[in-house]
């Protein structure tokens, strides 16, 4: 498997879930996935503490050189957006929403390589302004099934690549199959902003930021493609490269 070479291994700092617990204990909870590509692929990978502590982001920002924001099953809550709660569907920890919105922002201010892989394109999106569509199926008529039946390590639909952007250049194909394991999607793109791929029914299916050296935001979920396909790995090869350069 090809890794970034010559270069000195990047840092990569990684979100993760988390369960405030009730009666239990607080958990961390990752998939292993995420870990794996980084490593494999040429990072060192670090599980991030969820913290609000402006001090202790600044220092973590500081060590690390990449930022990856990871999916998760539970929704931001639509009150982060101005918008009202419409559905019934489960809603990512206040602990984990406010450190990620939080860390995503400094991150981008400080043109620190950022990767946002389903939920975390969402995060980086409403990070910066931008709101959400609730659930897809509600919402989009005629909208593909974004949540697949089939296994993640499956491609299920097409995306078509926007040409002239970042993410072209690093995939150099119009149109690559992707999975699909989300109810949610951008709605208004976050300030600076900008389209790079794009389902066959109109959904938003990746974003990058028109001002900054490497933040992208993709809905579909390569950690569980790279190893069997290319376009997929290119995607972590390309962010472990820009954060070996820092």
């Amino acid at each position: 498997m090809k890794r970034v070479s010559s270069l000195p291994k990047p840092l990569i700092g990684i979100t993760s879930d988390f369960n405030p617990g009730d009666r239990n204990e607080p958990t961390y909870f990752l998939r292993a996935r995420y870990v794996s590509a980084i490593e494999e692929l040429g990072g060192i990978p670090l599980i991030l503490p969820i913290t609000q502590d402006p001090k202790v982001l600044q220092t973590l920002l500081k060590r690390v050189d990449g930022l990856l924001l990871t999916g998760s099953g539970p929704d931001l809550d639509p009150k982060l957006y101005g918008e009202t709660k419409r559905f019934k569907f489960k809603l990512m920890s206040p602990q984990r929403a406010g450190f990620e919105l939080k860390i995503a922002r400094m991150a981008v201010e400080q043109d620190l390589p950022v990767l946002g892989v389903c939920g975390g394109m969402q995060v980086l999106n409403v990070a910066f302004g931008g709101t959400l569509v609730q659930d897809i199926a509600s919402e989009i008529k005629a909208a593909l099934a974004h949540q697949q039946k089939t296994a993640a390590i499956e491609p299920s639909h097409e995306v078509r690549v926007t040409q002239g952007t970042q993410l072209s250049k690093i995939l150099q194909e119009p149109v690559i199959r992707v999975n699909s394991s989300h109810h949610q999607a951008i709605k208004s793109l976050g300030q600076r902003l900008v389209v790079n791929a794009v389902a066959p029914d109109g959904v938003i299916e990746g974003t990058e930021h028109a001002q900054r050296d490497f933040v992208l935001g993709i809905q579909w979920h390569p950690e569980f493609l790279y190893r069997q396909h290319e376009h997929h790995r290119r995607i972590f090869e390309a962010f472990l490269k820009k954060a070996a350069r820092k």
